[in-house]
């Protein structure tokens, strides 16, 4: 008696179809990496139509080929040989035309050119744009069913289902992408060029959280005041929304306009942009340090600050000895109380010491503790005492691998030694 092999009932073959189209459809909108839903979807056509390959070309912005994720070949060395297509063969027919196509006879076609060696051979093939709006960012296609049976309508009509799928996953990448570039490419504009600082040296950097395209809160400042002291200021204004930024441009302006109208301590600075910004209907706050620098007839330096909430200023010593300029007194966000009193503290920067101001991004993460992460911020810069400011300035943005929950802004000043650095 011939042994029929086993077949799934048609239901269930149907559910488990039905299962691997839902799971692709749903990655889309997964939290997850654009590669890794391409990747699904890739899984899901060439199981939903039971063929051998499938790959996903994704088109750059120019055009060219810029990605190819492929399924059904297991060794990666010879994905790594063959490369990208170069957009001249069959699959090319995709885009040019922007139509379906299905071809029974793979190496019998006229544009069947420009196979890598090593390439699999294949003998039927289907294929689809992946196009959303009119635009079209890359092609799926499948190859060989394990039956040997051809493509048909249904196959087209699932293979385009997840060619849709796609595109909306690659069209929202790129938007993500523009509209990042667009918020950090404001956010830059609105921080200023620091102004020649001599005999100080200075850096600074700023980085936007890496999770979100939002416009933040965080700036920085700099600027010589007219009895030549050195002001400086990093702060944060509450909230990540549109508002934050404008806001932060309005009261950064407003500082530089009370700190260069008078000259005196940050303290008294700081009460008077305090009543400054009851002039607002809704006033903002922010936490911030600004800072005087002033140059004493004996050659000395001394920093006078005042803080409003803000994380403390680190001090490295030219030993790599390292401070943290927490006093007792530490003031609250300014646009809370226009009455609270505020303090000035003085502290004497050595000759060869480094001053760091930065904003809560640089080290608060969401798996440790703040105090944590301004222990290894003391421990990295007091190991690059001695660098150069530019360099201890990326390697303190480095040390987070570029992974921020938070925008980060960051200046650092040095104070002559005697010696060029």
């Amino acid at each position: 008696m011939a042994h029929t092999p086993w077949q799934p009932p048609p239901g269930a073959l149907d559910r488990r179809r039905l299962r691997h189209l839902l799971d692709a459809l749903v990655a889309v909108s997964a939290d997850m990496d654009t590669r890794t839903v391409l990747h699904r979807i890739v899984e899901a056509a060439t199981v939903l139509v039971a063929a051998r390959y499938g790959a996903l070309g994704v088109l750059s912005e120019n055009g060219k080929v810029a990605d190819l994720i492929t399924v059904g070949i297991d060794d990666p060395r010879l994905c790594a040989a063959m490369g990208l297509p170069q957009g001249h063969g069959l699959l090319h027919t995709l885009v040019d035309d922007r139509e379906s196509l299905r071809v029974a006879d793979v190496a019998g076609h006229p544009r069947s050119v420009g196979f890598p060696s090593g390439h699999p051979v294949m003998q039927t093939l289907m294929g689809v744009p992946i196009m959303v709006r009119g635009t079209v960012y890359g092609d799926l296609y499948v190859a060989d069913k394990t039956d040997g049976t051809p493509f048909d309508d249904d196959d087209e009509d699932l293979l385009t289902a997840l060619a849709s799928a796609a595109a909306v996953s690659i069209e929202n990448t790129r938007l993500y992408e523009h509209l990042k570039h667009a918020a950090e490419h404001f956010q830059r504009r609105m921080l200023p060029t620091l102004p020649d600082l001599s005999p100080l040296q200075a850096a600074v950097r700023y980085e936007p959280a890496s999770e979100l395209p939002r416009l933040g809160g965080d700036w920085y400042d700099g600027m010589v005041l007219p009895d030549g002291a050195t002001c400086v200021v990093v702060g944060d204004v509450t909230g990540h929304d549109i508002e934050a930024a404008p806001v932060m441009g309005q009261i950064r302006n407003m500082l530089r306009a009370l700190a260069f109208d008078r000259c005196e301590p940050p303290g008294q600075v700081m009460s008077r942009l305090d009543r400054a910004l009851t002039m607002f209907e809704d006033p903002p706050t922010a936490t911030l340090v600004l800072g005087r620098i002033e140059h004493g007839e004996d050659g000395a330096y001394t920093f006078s600050w005042s803080n409003a909430g803000h994380l403390p200023p680190l001090l490295v010593g030219p030993d790599g000895s390292t401070r943290y300029l927490a006093p007792a007194r530490h003031g609250i966000p300014v646009g809370i109380d226009p009455t609270v009193s505020r303090f000035s503290h003085d502290h004497p920067l050595p000759r060869g010491s480094t001053l760091l101001m930065f904003t809560d991004g640089l080290v608060e993460r969401r798996d440790q503790d703040i105090d944590t992460g301004l222990g290894d911020l003391a421990e990295q810069a007091a190991r690059l005492a001695d660098a150069p400011l530019d360099d201890l300035c990326d390697a303190l943005i480095g040390r987070r691998q570029q992974v921020f929950d938070d925008d980060v802004s960051l200046l650092v000043l040095r104070t002559p030694d005697g010696s060029a650095r």
